[in-house]
């Protein structure tokens, strides 16, 4: 209880010190995983909703498949991307392992198959009738696209946030592909990794409180905002 009572402390006082290396980390976990998760997104909202709506056979097979996905081990997509953009892998003359671009590729790899399952799921959720309205108005395909994503918002939103969650607390992909070089690609969970090798236990806990407290401030906010929304749309109807 001492350690991370003491943990508690020093994280209050990195913070209030504005210690620039602790905000420089934080700031480079938060931008990594924000940019993986839009990337993550921008594949999953239309092949999901391309997979929900269309007919094919394998269609059941396919969707179980990315649903066993959803436990995919975090050093088997850093194997993977590492045998990729090695110097001795097909992508290695582009130079980008042990760099920021690299982690950000592995993570969107990492959290795609959790975004695209949910938003399958989400558009089973649509109100079938509201699809039949749309068809009988006579709805371009684009048109119907934009309603059905506008009807599942709320869904897609909390793939969104599952998948930043995911992104920002991984350790093994952004060790075997970052590197963790000081400056340049070390995040949290990877100093926090660093640290307690070096038996630092106080300051790897002060790293886990702050990086706590921005997954917590993230899911809190977003959270907020949907509700707000959710709110909102009461009042219209009523």
């Amino acid at each position: 209880m001492d350690a991370i009572w003491q943990g508690l402390q020093k994280a209050v006082e990195l913070i209030i010190s504005l210690d620039s290396e602790v905000f420089e980390i934080s700031w480079r976990s938060l931008s990594i995983s924000a940019t993986a998760s839009v990337v993550a997104a921008s594949i999953a909202l239309p092949l999901g909703a391309l997979i929900f709506h269309s007919t094919f056979r394998g269609k059941r097979a396919l969707i179980s498949f990315i649903n066993t996905l959803f436990s995919l081990p975090t050093v088997l997509v850093g194997l993977l991307v590492f045998m990729l953009f090695s110097r001795a892998g097909p992508l290695g003359e582009f130079g980008l392992l042990f760099t920021p671009t690299i982690m950000i590729i592995g993570q969107a790899l990492l959290v795609t198959p959790l975004m695209l399952g949910l938003v399958i799921s989400a558009h089973s959720g649509i109100d079938r009738q509201a699809k039949e309205t749309a068809v009988a108005l006579g709805a371009s395909r684009w048109q119907m696209g934009v309603m059905m994503i506008k009807e599942a918002r709320f869904a897609i939103f909390t793939a969104f946030i599952l998948g930043f969650g995911r992104a920002i607390s991984e350790v093994g992909l952004a060790l075997m592909i970052g590197g963790n070089i000081s400056g340049y690609t070390r995040v949290l969970t990877t100093a926090i990794s660093l640290e307690t090798g070096r038996g630092d236990i106080e300051l790897s806990i002060a790293l886990g409180i702050i990086l706590l407290a921005i997954a917590l401030i993230i899911n809190f906010g977003l959270g907020w905002l949907q509700q707000r929304e959710i709110h909102m749309i009461k009042r219209v109807e009523e």
